[in-house]
């Protein structure tokens, strides 16, 4: 049944697709959804390049960065999509807004930093319908929706061990429910066939992050970084009910509880593949920086139980980013423009998922502004991303999307000894 099902969504003759949830992407149908970006707003308009930290942001992505830290920083971050969906012959368009994360960051001391927050790590939210005919010329509506998501509460220590090195680790716990159902009706017929599948997901997972950023003359720095988010070993409870329902009113008839026990899949492992970044890149501090981080993460061995079909394969996943800023003049008094932090990039993605003989992959241009507020430190950063993902060969779908994404970083000094009482 299964099968019947991943076939009928990626080869659907019919097409409607509206916004649920953090996503509207029929991708998110697989694996455990559509996997939301590590970086803070201002890293995403830099292509998502996590190897440039600096001392008043919190960085997601490299826990190394909270040994730099020299004042308190409140993070918030969030983003509207506009997409347009389409296969060979149909298109849709659609939009979606949602939260990317909250955080909160401060320094210990002179070398050493914590930072504590919550953030999506996937999303699931799909509407499809697909229309085909049986042996006997009658209409057949498949229906498929699916909604939820994983998300992820973090715990990280950064410090500086020599100086320009910084080295520091996450603790990630993720949480969350997988939610899709699949509605079957044939046409004169009342009665339609139902199924209903839940996954409780939890688990830990932990990223480990270096900076290396040495001197080079009196004015450049070479920015170097590393980072290993391992393997994440989530745990799912699952059910799953089938039967079926009136097409006229909606109703269940007769809906009951398969023994997943009896077949093993009660509790199932998700095992999210190891993946490592190394990042190269050169620049004047608080004047400019271009550099380039590659992420690698292998997806060969990784199966979800209770989605599994022919035309639905794992392969290894690979990021290729490019990013740079400029700020014409930092401590500029006569312009704020001079002072605004001009940012953009690059980002190409191979997902690791192969769906009918196809992989599929990602290309997004970045850009954006950070915006001094009030003092010299509180930003607030709006970036863009124009990006495709998928084809609409081989029966696939293709999204075009825009996406706005505004971050604020906010912050305050905590922990100071009063001079005067």
């Amino acid at each position: 049944m299964i099968r019947k099902i991943v076939i009928a969504v990626l080869c659907c003759s019919a097409l409607t697709s509206y916004a649920q949830n953090s996503t509207i992407s029929p991708y998110s149908f697989f694996g455990i959804g559509d996997l939301r970006s590590d970086a803070t707003i201002e890293n995403q308009q830099m292509g998502g390049i996590g190897m440039y930290t600096d001392s008043i942001h919190l960085s997601l992505q490299n826990p190394a960065a909270y040994g730099k830290l020299k004042l308190t920083t409140y993070t918030f971050g969030g983003s509207h999509r506009e997409y347009r969906i389409k296969t060979f012959e149909e298109e849709q368009r659609t939009a979606v807004t949602n939260m990317e994360y909250i955080g909160l960051a401060f320094p210990i001391g002179k070398k050493m930093g914590v930072g504590l927050g919550i953030k999506p790590r996937s999303s699931v939210g799909y509407a499809l319908e697909a229309e085909s005919t049986d042996e006997n010329g009658d209409l057949v509506t498949n229906i498929f929706t699916g909604e939820g998501g994983i998300n992820q509460t973090f715990l990280s220590l950064g410090v500086q061990i020599l100086p320009n090195l910084h080295i520091g680790a996450t603790i990630k716990y993720n949480f969350g429910l997988l939610e899709s159902q699949r509605l079957q009706s044939v046409a004169g017929v009342q009665l339609g066939t139902i199924d209903v599948r839940e996954s409780d997901i939890t688990g830990f997972d932990f990223n480990y992050g270096l900076t290396y950023t040495p001197q080079i003359g009196e004015k450049y720095t070479l920015y170097t970084s590393a980072r290993v988010n391992t393997q994440g070993n989530l745990e799912s409870t699952n059910s799953q009910r089938i039967g079926s329902f009136d097409v006229i009113t909606g109703g269940e008839v007769e809906v009951v509880e398969v023994d997943l026990e009896a077949l093993g899949l009660k509790n199932t492992e998700l095992k999210i593949p190891t993946a490592t970044s190394f990042g190269l890149g050169f620049g004047q501090e608080k004047k400019w920086f271009i550099g380039a981080e590659y992420t690698l993460q292998d997806y060969s061995s990784f199966e979800n139980l209770l989605i599994d079909a022919e035309n639905l394969q794992y392969t290894e996943a690979s990021t290729m980013a490019l990013g740079l800023h400029f700020i014409p003049d930092y401590a500029s008094f006569t312009s704020y423009l001079k002072r605004v932090n001009y940012r953009a990039g690059l980002r190409y993605d191979k997902t690791g998922l192969v769906l009918n003989g196809k992989e599929i992959e990602n290309f997004g241009i970045t850009f954006g502004l950070g915006l001094p507020l009030g003092g010299a430190f509180s930003n607030m950063n709006i970036g863009f991303e124009l990006g495709r993902r998928g084809t609409t060969a081989a029966g696939l779908i293709e999204e075009s999307y825009l996406k706005v994404g505004i971050g604020l970083s906010l912050n305050d000094r905590w922990f100071q000894k009063r001079k005067i009482n």
